[in-house]
């Protein structure tokens, strides 16, 4: 099993540079992406320029676009690994 590259993103023009690299490592345009996500090229060069100013939403449809995905690590705990409390599961009374 191969380790798929990550890159740690910590402002906006980190984020803008990796969009850019993953684009053309996918040997795509900005108006090839752009039709992909269902935009004009210029909102692609937007992103690409600030992406600070895209909605989520967007972002993830460019990412899906791009064949990539957000990841978000837990930077506080211990080796990125993290213990999530787990909701109780109420079981419906046999009242029901």
């Amino acid at each position: 099993m191969s380790m798929l590259p990550t890159f740690t993103v910590q402002t906006s023009a980190q984020l803008s540079v990796h969009l850019k690299s993953l684009r053309k490592a996918r040997g795509l345009t900005q108006t090839a992406l752009g039709a992909r996500v269902g935009v004009k090229q210029v909102r692609i060069a937007d992103i690409e320029k600030n992406p600070g100013t895209v909605s989520l939403d967007q972002l993830l449809q460019v990412l899906h676009a791009l064949d990539a995905r957000l990841l978000l690590a837990d930077t506080q705990s211990d080796a990125g690994k993290t213990t999530l409390p787990v909701p109780a599961v109420q079981r419906p009374s046999d009242d029901w």
